[in-house]
C-alpha cells in the first residue's frame, strides 16, 4: 500500500466534504493521532493516524518552512 506524504501545516483534501460544504483542511498537530482544522469554519477534528490515512484524498498545498525563513532574513 502506498504511504501518503504529508506534514504539519499542509493543506489536505478529505474524501468527504465537511458539513459546511468545504473540503480544505489544515493539519495542525501530528502524533499518534492527527488534528485537522477546517479552513472555512475553523472546526477542529482529531483522527487516529490510520483513519486519517484512509480518509485523506490528496495534499493540496505543502507548507514550505524554508521559504518563510529566507523571506524574513
Amino acid at each position: 500500500m502506498e504511504q501518503k506524504q504529508y506534514d504539519k501545516l499542509d493543506i489536505v483534501e478529505m474524501r468527504k466534504p465537511h458539513a459546511c460544504q468545504t473540503n480544505r483542511w489544515q493539519i495542525i498537530r501530528m502524533g499518534m493521532d492527527i488534528k485537522i482544522k477546517c479552513l472555512n469554519c475553523n472546526h477542529v477534528v482529531t483522527l487516529l493516524r490510520r483513519d486519517f490515512d484512509k480518509k485523506m484524498k490528496k495534499v493540496l498545498e505543502r507548507h514550505q518552512e524554508t521559504d518563510e525563513i529566507n523571506a524574513v532574513e
